[in-house]
């Protein structure tokens, strides 16, 4: 990873090129505007939903190549944390930028005494930041998506009473 790399806290300033950085690492599809993480990213902010705390950009000497953001999410009766999406720049990718901005949400999230961190993602790669299948711990699913990709990371503040359904934000219900 470049030394020159600074993961800091998203600021307004950084909305348009955010949007710009998903359309261009998910694709937008024929005849759309933007991606579904675009849109999804759009409805979060507009929706309130945005955790300004645990939503990061990576710079590279002043210029923004990676964006994560964070948003509040329910399990069972209690709060939890919904990541995603991550974007890194494609000619950026393969670098630890995306994993630089993963740590950076659960070091956070842990400090402000969050119970979990939620996503869905390729087990492989979201396995060393010790993200396991989210049923193994009684938190249930909000679709039916492949065994193993909808993943829980356990914070200090875990409780297992605090398993249960998981819910999304509302955004996470737009259709592709």
């Amino acid at each position: 990873m470049d030394p020159a790399l600074v993961i800091r806290r998203e600021q307004p300033d950084d909305l348009g090129v955010t949007r710009e950085l998903h359309d261009a690492a998910f694709g937008v599809p024929a005849g759309g505007e933007h991606s579904l993480q675009t849109r999804i990213l759009d409805a979060l902010r507009a929706d309130g939903d945005v955790l300004p705390d645990l939503t990061f950009v990576a710079a590279l000497r002043g210029e923004v190549v990676g964006h994560v953001v964070c948003s509040r999410a329910r399990m069972g009766e209690g709060p939890s944390v919904g990541l995603g999406p991550v974007a890194v720049r494609p000619d950026r990718q393969g670098e630890g930028i995306g994993s630089a901005l993963v740590a950076a949400v659960l070091v956070t999230a842990d400090q402000q005494h969050e119970p979990s961190v939620v996503l869905l993602g390729d087990p492989g790669w979201y396995a060393h930041f010790g993200f396991e299948p989210a049923a193994a711990h009684a938190v249930a699913s909000p679709r039916p998506w492949p065994d193993g990709h909808f993943q829980l990371k356990r914070l200090q503040a875990w409780r297992p009473g605090l398993a249960g359904p998981f819910r999304y934000a509302a955004a996470f219900d737009l259709e592709p």
